[in-house]
């Protein structure tokens, strides 16, 4: 294996991932990538609004880990309790490693099957239960 190869696998042995309750699926983040754009990128989707941080309608809430918000997130749309309780605006947070969330009243959606499926949770192969 080239250097350069070896770097490349050992970044991406490195990102973080997001793990989506109820649906128990997980996706890789790349680096300063948000909650959403991971999981579009990956082929999934669920109940989103402007996309830019200004409505709440991406609201999930963050089970395990930690986010942050590289640009101001308006106290109208997420107030600090609301942060402080676990609401996460999955458009604006950026992962700090592994993070867990769960969507409200809602299961992630299929958008394209050609991406998802290296996402989806691995299934067992003959043989094995």
């Amino acid at each position: 294996m080239r250097p350069e190869q070896a770097e490349q696998a050992e970044q991406a042995q490195q990102r973080a991932r997001v793990r989506v309750l109820p649906d128990d699926v997980s996706v890789e983040v790349r680096e300063g990538e948000t909650v959403l754009a991971a999981l579009s990128r990956s082929g999934y989707g669920y109940r989103t609004g402007c996309t830019r941080g200004g409505c709440g309608i991406c609201k999930v809430d963050l089970v395990a880990g930690r986010v942050h918000y590289p640009v101001t997130v308006a106290e109208t749309v997420l107030a600090p309790d609301e942060a402080a309780a676990g609401t996460c605006l999955s458009c604006r947070a950026v992962p700090e490693g592994d993070v867990v969330i769960a969507l409200r009243n809602e299961c992630l959606r299929r958008l394209n099957p050609y991406l998802t499926s290296a996402a989806r949770p691995a299934r067992p192969t003959r043989g094995q239960s």
